[in-house]
């Protein structure tokens, strides 16, 4: 576990904000220095507590208005390994994360769809005829609020 100070922690709370900002921007909100402020960001990229910048994209705004939470439990017959289902499944556009997960089901997957009628097609055509896919649950996204992580 890497120590964090009050200062990387503010820094951190800004990227997570707008991962996109410049550095000048974040050490200006911050009161430091630019110089400063990039070497911050380095070593924090060195220790492994920031591991890259991502584009959050609205999937709505592109087409796609239903997200779909879906359990997998893999089907036992067969012994299908679990890096060929994670292959698969990940192949698949739609599906947006992957996630091998203990509980009821093996995998919980989330899936963007242009409507139900389009979820279901992705279901049937796509997860359904994935080596060693069994049970699922569907759960439809009804609204989402997003946090800013442990840091507050």
């Amino acid at each position: 576990m890497t120590a964090l100070d009050d200062m990387d922690r503010a820094l951190l709370r800004e990227l997570t904000t707008d991962a996109g900002r410049s550095t000048s921007a974040l050490a200006k909100a911050l009161g430091l220095s630019q110089p400063a402020t990039w070497r911050r960001i380095r070593r924090l990229q060195e220790e492994g507590v920031l591991q890259g910048r991502r584009l959050r994209l609205n999937a709505e705004a592109l087409g796609f208005g239903v997200t779909v939470f879906l359990g997998v439990k893999l089907a036992r017959k067969g012994r299908v390994s679990l890096e060929d289902f994670e292959r698969a499944v990940s192949a698949i556009p739609e599906v947006q994360t992957v996630e091998h997960v203990l509980g009821l089901y093996d995998y919980r997957l989330r899936i963007v769809a242009r409507d139900l009628p389009d979820f279901e097609r992705v279901l049937r055509r796509r997860i359904m005829t994935l080596p060693g896919a069994g049970e699922v649950e569907a759960n439809v996204l009804l609204s989402e609020e997003r946090r800013p992580g442990p840091l507050g």
